[in-house]
């Protein structure tokens, strides 16, 4: 197979070592440069290979077809035009691109594969979606495409994430003496930044004045999200996991479960894994959707990947691990 040339910027980060990783070990990607501010000129290994981290501003950005970058949200947007002005084709993993949070401007197809699947071929810049939103956005689209959310009924969403999540930075609160043996919520509110990305997608596949009521929290464990979702409905279903069925049976890396699913069924793997369960005990009938992925891979690098795979035209599972 002929290798397409492909840089990744921000590699430093939990997200940008995993797309080294799976960069490295793709049969269809050469990785010709990796770039990280603070750490440059250090050297990492991914899939046997001895890669140096470059400084941003030295990245040889036309020697790749495809850019990968994982740069902190603000400061992405100005790299990826400094790579689209080398010539080479971007999957940001940042927020600068999404929709609900897109200050530039660039029209930049939202990358949930499963759901734009046609809208990927021939982009110049893909905004490859958040690790919360894939799992919830996955979980729920199907009930708008059925007209079956409640018009005006609010999504109401918990969901946990492990510390990779939060970010590389050392930070006190996330030290292992503080996370250990505890569980707890934060941007408590409604005010996370993954929120506007969700709503906006909400209004796109159909909603009908639907809020989105979002907590999330910390899990103490490396990887790894589960959320649970409730959703008021026009009517009850018999059949609820027949749905997800319907609209992801053919799709190589959404699972649907009779059994609610967790961690351990998705770390490090490229996959969602949903049930669907009607709530028992209320009067407005309300389905429960559980969803739960790896953060760092189906969550970013295994989705920008993913991307990349349909937006060069080869086969999606190329180099993803199932």
């Amino acid at each position: 197979m002929h290798k397409v040339p492909v840089g990744v910027l921000g590699a430093s980060g939990y997200a940008g070592r995993e797309l080294c990783a799976l960069a490295a070990a793709h049969p269809g990607l050469d990785l010709v440069f990796a770039s990280a501010n603070e750490q440059r000129g250090h050297r990492a290994r991914f899939a046997g290979e001895e890669v140096t981290f470059f400084a941003p501003e030295d990245a040889p950005l036309g020697s790749a077809e495809v850019v990968f970058s994982a740069l902190p949200h603000g400061a992405s947007a100005a790299w990826v035009a400094n790579a689209r002005g080398a010539g080479a084709r971007v999957v940001d993993l940042s927020a600068d691109f999404r929709p609900g949070t897109n200050a530039t401007g660039t029209r930049a197809p939202y990358g949930l594969t499963e759901l734009v699947r046609d809208e990927i071929p021939g982009s110049e810049v893909i905004a490859n979606p958040g690790c919360y939103p894939t799992a919830i956005l996955l979980g729920v689209a199907p009930l708008f495409r059925e007209a079956l959310v409640l018009p005006g009924g609010v999504i109401n969403i918990s969901a946990a994430s492990g510390v990779t999540g939060a970010g590389y930075g050392a930070r006190h609160e996330l030290m292992f003496a503080e996370l250990a043996e505890d569980f707890r919520a934060y941007a408590v509110g409604n005010a996370h930044r993954h929120l506007p990305e969700m709503q906006a997608m909400v209004q796109k596949l159909g909603g009908k004045g639907n809020d989105i009521l979002f907590t999330p929290h910390l899990l103490p464990v490396a990887r790894g999200i589960l959320a649970t979702i409730t959703i008021p409905l026009t009517r009850s279903i018999a059949d609820p996991a027949s749905i997800w069925r319907k609209h992801y049976g053919t799709e190589p890396f959404i699972e649907i479960s009779d059994t609610p699913p967790t961690l351990r069924d998705v770390v490090r793997r490229n996959v969602v894994r949903i049930s669907a369960t009607m709530a028992e005990n209320l009067r407005q009938p309300t389905v429960i959707v559980i969803a739960a992925i790896d953060n760092l891979i189906k969550g970013a690098a295994g989705q920008a990947i993913q991307n990349a795979n349909v937006l060069l035209g080869i086969e999606e599972r190329t180099g993803l691990p199932l």
